[in-house]
């Protein structure tokens, strides 16, 4: 269960992958996916994202990619786990709609029940949502409509959330780009993009987007984050700002978009 992104991460689902990533060579604008990234190497980095993530203490379940979806090694968007279980989302982008199903059963299989689903016309992506506490900012994105955000909206605010929408350019894929949690009442976030207004009640650290700099992080709580090392400017600031940062290089995954925090789908935070 997860409630607030800022608490020591304890469960993730992962996807190491073995072939589907680098499988869509003639396919790449269909799959949203920017240069074909280098099989070997992908593993290898994924493998080192696996280790810190074991080494923080948090139980990494990595399970196979799903035949036919390259896009499949980013599991953050494919369900949202909340304090009274997972909600079964639906995907914008429409090569990755199997992927529901797919994490669905996996979460299933570990005992998480489905609380709630995100069904036609909606959609809503797992990097589109960020519990922070007793906020639950979501942001309006071309994979994030307002449908799925009405239909998400209602699943949290039974659980006590206060819904904060923030609304993206279509240059921007997610909100993990441009927001993430990095602690208790804390967040890290572009100040093109979001608001002071928008992120009232936290503590903000702003930067300036663009490039390789964005608020994709994984925070693993207990003040430790994970930042792709492409993301030199951010680490900086964090490091002065006295975080634990480890900064581990996944530029393979930048190929398809993603950063960390789309690497991980997180199952359980807290002490």
């Amino acid at each position: 269960m997860v409630r607030d992104e800022s608490e020591r991460l304890q469960q993730v689902i992962v996807c190491t992958p073995q072939k589907e990533y680098a499988r869509c060579a003639t396919d790449l604008i269909r799959h949203n996916i920017g240069e074909l990234s280098e099989p070997a190497i992908a593993i290898q980095q994924h493998n080192i994202l696996k280790a810190a993530l074991k080494e923080f203490g948090a139980e990494v379940i990595d399970i196979p990619e799903l035949e036919n979806h390259p896009n499949s090694v980013f599991t953050r968007d494919t369900a949202l786990s909340t304090p009274r279980g997972y909600v079964k989302l639906r995907l914008g982008l429409e090569s990755r709609q199997d992927e529901d199903e797919w994490m669905a059963d996996a979460l299933e299989a570990i005992g998480e029940k489905c609380v709630g689903e995100i069904v036609a016309p909606g959609t809503v992506e797992g990097g589109d949502v960020v519990l922070a506490g007793e906020v639950a900012f979501i942001g309006r994105s071309i994979r994030t409509n307002q449908e799925g955000i009405n239909q998400l909206s209602g699943i949290l605010e039974i659980m006590g959330y206060e819904i904060r929408v923030i609304v993206l350019p279509d240059t921007i894929l997610h909100l993990d780009k441009a927001l993430m949690v990095m602690g208790s009442k804390q967040v890290l976030y572009c100040k093109e993009l979001v608001t002071e207004k928008e992120i009232e009640g936290f503590e903000g650290l702003s930067i300036s987007c663009g490039g390789d700099t964005t608020a994709n992080i994984i925070c693993l709580g207990d003040q430790e984050l994970i930042i792709n090392r492409l993301n030199a400017k951010v680490i900086e600031r964090l490091e002065n700002e006295g975080y634990i940062v480890h900064n581990l290089d996944l530029d393979e995954f930048a190929k398809g978009m993603g950063g960390p925090n789309c690497l991980i789908m997180p199952v359980k935070r807290g002490d």
